[in-house]
Formats: C-alpha cells, sequence, structure tokens
C-alpha cells in the first residue's frame, strides 16, 4: 500500500483506459511526476513543468492523516482541476462498505463486491474500473458519507478512510489490472465544478484524510472514529443530558410551557433545557419562514428572551436555544439584501423558499456576532444548536469556479463555529443540518455533540442510532427519546434505550406523563449515569441487525459496546422479532444490571449492563 497523490492541470492529457468524462484521475502531471523527497511523514513530488507537490501521510491517534499541498513554484498561474486529500494504490481488495444517507435514514451500511460493480479485471487487463460516488453542495452527508471501507476477505484485512471535506467530495475505487487504487478529496472540476487558480509562489492545501487499518470494520471504524479530535465544552466532558422542547412544541415554544417543562426536570438528572425554532416568530407566521433576523417575539417572550434564560437557570438547568444563521427565510428582511447573499450567476441561490448569508463577507459576520453571538451573551445561553436546513448546491459566484466559491463559504460557515467556541469557551455547541447532513469530522471537531437525525417518533431510531457508531463518536451523537403522555410502558422503553446508544435526549409534553411513566424515564436517567463510561469509552465490537426496510423493520438488532472488563449490550426487536438469540453475546459475560422491556414481544427495547 503506497500513499501518492492524484492532480490535474489546465491543459494535461487525460488518463487512458476509457476513463476520461467518468474521472480525471492518472492523467499527465500524475504520469509525468517524479519522487523528489521521501520521508515517514510525507513525500514530495516535482511536477513535469516544476510545481511542487507535498503528499502527506502522518501516524497520529491509530490512523494516517492524508493531506496534499499544491506548491506553484513557476512564473505563471497553475489551474487545478483536481487535487486529492489522499490517493493509495497497491491495494489487495475484492469488497466495499459504503455508508449512505437520506434525511431520517443516516449511515445505512451498502457492501458490494468489487464483481457485483462489474470491476473485475478484463480478460486483457485492459480497461480501468470505476466506482466513483460523493456529493455535490453544502450538505456533506447527503446520499453518502464520506467514507469507504475496502475489505481483502480472503485475508481478513480492512482499509479504511474518511474525509474530513463539508463541501463537495467524491471518492473513486479503481481496478487496474489486479491492484486497487483509492483516491478522494474535493469534488474535481467534472463532479463538483471546481477549479483553483494558484499564482506563482502560492500554495493551496487540501482538506485532510483519515485512513486506517484492521482485522475488522469495527476495528477500523473504531480507529477513524476515535482519531475525530472534538471541542467539548467544559460543561459538557461528562456527557450531559438533554432535553429538547421541539417535540413538545414543534416550533411554537412559550415562557409557560418552558416553565412547566423545567418544573418537571429539576433534580431529575438532566442538565440543558434547549428552546427550538419558533421563538422569533408572530402566532400568524410559520417557524420555517422567519428564520434570519433573530429578534425574539415579544408576544412570546413579552420581558425578552433573558427572562426564559433566567428561568430555566432558576430550576438548575443550562439554557440552550436553536437558530439557523447561515440560513434566510423568505419573511425575513435580509431575504432580499442580496448585496450580502450568495448568487449564481448573478441571481440569489433560492431553494425551498430560503437564501443563504455569504459568509465570507464580513458584514454579514459582523450582524451574525450582533444578532447571535450578542443574544447568547447577553441572555446568558450555556448552549446552542445550529441547525441547517437547505443546500446551496453546485456552487456559487464570487471565486474562480462554483465549486470553489462553494468550498470557500461553507470553510467560513464552519470557521464561525469555531469563532463562537472562542468568544464563549464554556459554550456547548449542538452540530444539526436536518439531523444529521453534517455528520462528517470537520464540523464534529468544532461541537461538543450533534443531532443525530431528525428521526423523533419513528421505529428506525435504534436502527440509525446504531449505524453512526461507524461514523461519529457515540458521545457526541444526541438521539431522541420523545415521550408522549398516551404511550405505553415498552414504547417508552423502546424509546430509552435507543438514546443508550448515544446521548441521551429528551422531549415531549413530559409535564403529562402519568408518575409512572416519569420514573421509567428517571430510572433510565439513572441507568445511564452507569454506563456513560461505556459509550464513551467503549469499542464497539458487534452489531446485528436484521431488517432492510427502515420504515418498516423486522426481525431485531443487538449491539454490544465493550470496555475494559465491562459491556453494554442494547436489543431492540421490531415486528416479528421476539425473543432474539442472544447467546453468543453473552459469552463470558454476567449480567449486573439491566433496563428496559421484556424481549418476548415486538417493538421492545432493553439494555444490559454486563461485567466478566
Amino acid at each position: 500500500m503506497e500513499f501518492y497523490t492524484e492532480w490535474r492541470l489546465l491543459g494535461d492529457e487525460y488518463g487512458g483506459g476509457f476513463t476520461n468524462g467518468i474521472s480525471l484521475s492518472g492523467g499527465e502531471s500524475v504520469n509525468c511526476m517524479k519522487e523528489a523527497e521521501k520521508c515517514d511523514d510525507y513525500t514530495v513530488f516535482q511536477g513535469k513543468y516544476g510545481h511542487t507537490l507535498r503528499c502527506c501521510h502522518e501516524k497520529k491517534r491509530g490512523v494516517t492523516f492524508c493531506k496534499s499541498v499544491f506548491e506553484n513554484t513557476t512564473d505563471k498561474t497553475a489551474r487545478l482541476e483536481l487535487l486529492s486529500s489522499f490517493a493509495i494504490r497497491g491495494i489487495k481488495a475484492d469488497k466495499i462498505h459504503r455508508a449512505t444517507s437520506f434525511w431520517s435514514a443516516e449511515g445505512k451500511l451498502l457492501t458490494q463486491s468489487l464483481t457485483e460493480l462489474d470491476m473485475e479485471p478484463s480478460w486483457a487487463k485492459h480497461g480501468i474500473r470505476i466506482e466513483k460516488f460523493g456529493q455535490v453542495g453544502s450538505m456533506p452527508v447527503r446520499k453518502w458519507f464520506p467514507f469507504l471501507v475496502l475489505e481483502d476477505s480472503e485475508n481478513s484485512r480492512f482499509v479504511g478512510v474518511q474525509l474530513y471535506c463539508a463541501s463537495s467530495w467524491q471518492i473513486e475505487i479503481l481496478q487496474k489490472n489486479e491492484t486497487v487504487y483509492i483516491q478522494g478529496g474535493l469534488a474535481d472540476r467534472d463532479f463538483g465544478q471546481w477549479f483553483k487558480d494558484i499564482a506563482p509562489r502560492e500554495s493551496f492545501e487540501t482538506p485532510k484524510a483519515a485512513v486506517a487499518e484492521g482485522a475488522s470494520i469495527y476495528e477500523v471504524c473504531d480507529k477513524l472514529v476515535k482519531a475525530q479530535n472534538p471541542r467539548i465544552a467544559p460543561a459538557d466532558r461528562d456527557m450531559q443530558i438533554i432535553f429538547n422542547e421541539y417535540c413538545t412544541t414543534w416550533g411554537n415554544p412559550t415562557l409557560e410551557n418552558l416553565r412547566s417543562t423545567a418544573k418537571r426536570l429539576e433534580g431529575s438528572g438532566v442538565k440543558y433545557l434547549v428552546i427550538d425554532s419558533g421563538w422569533y416568530k408572530t402566532s400568524e407566521d410559520d417557524w420555517f419562514s422567519c428564520t434570519g433576523d433573530w429578534i425574539p417575539e415579544k408576544s412570546l417572550f413579552p420581558n425578552g428572551i433573558k427572562e426564559a434564560a433566567d428561568t430555566i437557570k432558576s430550576y438548575g438547568l443550562i439554557p440552550g436555544i436553536w437558530f439557523e444563521f447561515e440560513c434566510l427565510g423568505g419573511k425575513t428582511k435580509g431575504f432580499n439584501d442580496t448585496e450580502h447573499i450568495l448568487k449564481r450567476d448573478g441571481y440569489p441561490v433560492t431553494v425551498g423558499g430560503r437564501r443563504f448569508w455569504d459568509m465570507r463577507q464580513k458584514w454579514v459576520k459582523d450582524f451574525l456576532d450582533e444578532r447571535v453571538l450578542g443574544l447568547l451573551k447577553n441572555a446568558g445561553f450555556g448552549y446552542i444548536k445550529i441547525d441547517y436546513n437547505e443546500n446551496i448546491g453546485a456552487g456559487v459566484d464570487g471565486a474562480e469556479s462554483y465549486g470553489e466559491g462553494l468550498r470557500q463559504t461553507v470553510e467560513e460557515s464552519r470557521k464561525y463555529f469555531l469563532h463562537l467556541g472562542d468568544e464563549m469557551p464554556e459554550l456547548v455547541i449542538e452540530n444539526c443540518s436536518s439531523g444529521g447532513h453534517r455528520l462528517e469530522p470537520s464540523f464534529m471537531e468544532t461541537a461538543s455533540m450533534a443531532s443525530f437525525s431528525d428521526a423523533h417518533e419513528c421505529n428506525s431510531i435504534p436502527l440509525i442510532a446504531a449505524n453512526l457508531h461507524r461514523l461519529i463518536r457515540p458521545e457526541q451523537s444526541q438521539i431522541w427519546a420523545v415521550l408522549r403522555a398516551d404511550a405505553d410502558e415498552h414504547r417508552i422503553n423502546y424509546l430509552l434505550c435507543a438514546s443508550f446508544l448515544g446521548r441521551l435526549c429528551l422531549s415531549g409534553e413530559i409535564f403529562d406523563l402519568e408518575a409512572d411513566r416519569w420514573k421509567q424515564a428517571t430510572d433510565a436517567i439513572e441507568f445511564y449515569s452507569k454506563i456513560k463510561h461505556i459509550i464513551k469509552n467503549g469499542f464497539t465490537s458487534s452489531i446485528i441487525a436484521t431488517p432492510k426496510d427502515y420504515t418498516k423493520p423486522e426481525g431485531y438488532q443487538a449491539v454490544m459496546r465493550e470496555y475494559e472488563d465491562e459491556a453494554l449490550l442494547i436489543v431492540h426487536t421490531f415486528k416479528n422479532g421476539a425473543n432474539p438469540p442472544l447467546d453468543g453475546l453473552l459469552d463470558g459475560y454476567t449480567v449486573t444490571e439491566s433496563f428496559g422491556s421484556s424481549l418476548d414481544g415486538d417493538f421492545r427495547g432493553r439494555a444490559y449492563l454486563l461485567k466478566k
């Protein structure tokens, strides 16, 4: 296995093997470059015309971090049409594993053999086979996660890669003769309408990627996930429990509702009470079209939003608040402020009734400092949920290419997350994008946690939550447990046990719960306190999930997470899934404590704390 860099300059000869139009890999720049220097952490290549490529491959935190740095050491501007974050050749593999993603269906594992993809070498070893995938736009986890694992099933060896890229990205698998190549990074000119001009004596650095090797997909995913290095606010380092009122009011928060909720939560072990969308709208408006001005609505909070924050604090809770500060709804003043919003071909980018601030502009950042940061500081909020509910698409004006304009814009958004943390070091930041559309490492590293999905009340919640163990740190994965007053004990347990696959986030009309149902919730909170060190530090050694259809799941799921001499086993049954076989998972362990329902019926959940 050898690290190198794939790149292409404007005017290069394209690669052969019938790849032109599918891939920009293997062209003249790559074929003509010469190795100039080789060290443990990087290799320097010299291009045909004197350009310098530094291929970085530094081992750290159990993985190899890769990136490419192009330096224009000539006297003419160079136009890059492709520059990979990682490129590896000489891999032996016969299967690939990818994680698919759509709204409320994040992270389903797709496993395919190379022969199923028609990628076995041809009879004459001629013609390159290619499987290329990625996403175009500002939601990096849409259709696919930026993630790939290659499997050599004969030797039980796995190679995995995860891109730290929040704009358009791509990954390619290429079969050349008997050898597999992989490369990926920013979406290129063909795939993502990206090219970049580099002036003489200037350079360009790609987003990074992490590469891991192991004897199982569990080992590789564990290494990739644990290599992520998130900024965790001091208040959140002990994996505190969240209550978010969105599924209580559905975008219609009031001071009275918050007071009733806070009163029920007092002394329960819940730490955060988050005011979700709608705090800025009048009763006649919908929350969706009013995002952007960020002025608290007086009919909802007559004495200002600070009174709501102070009320929450008075019950011993940390107040949180929802923003979607990159977007503008159609009823806001900023929607028609075309000087400061993103455009394509001179027209405002308008998607589903939303427009987007140009985050590259100082004016926009100053506006957000006043309306977002100023509100957080002045009202005393300790938690911000940052949502993002539409996609910019292929790109925007303001740079040499649409794709480069998009890259710049998204990177400035990511930097604003960091800016909030710098300005308020105690602030807990939640990364949300219609649930899970930003669950990629570069955004995950800016936040304490993330909304795992917008799967609020559906039966697929435990399936999605388990999927994400392969992709993000479970201690950052905030899972909804929406408790309804009319739910029976098994439904309550089903949801609470699903939340043990990550961070426990309650919602619903908890102030209307009968005493025995509320006790189920407080018992879950107590059980969570005994298992959260396993959630945080453990190794997910098994995910057994029989359902194929997430809308109508059948069968069962069992997830095992081990840590030192303890383990956490979380089991859910679906339709026709009663009494699942667990004997093999329990071998060598004793059940010390459990929570949930008996598993002798459909749609039940139970969690087991185990000890060797």
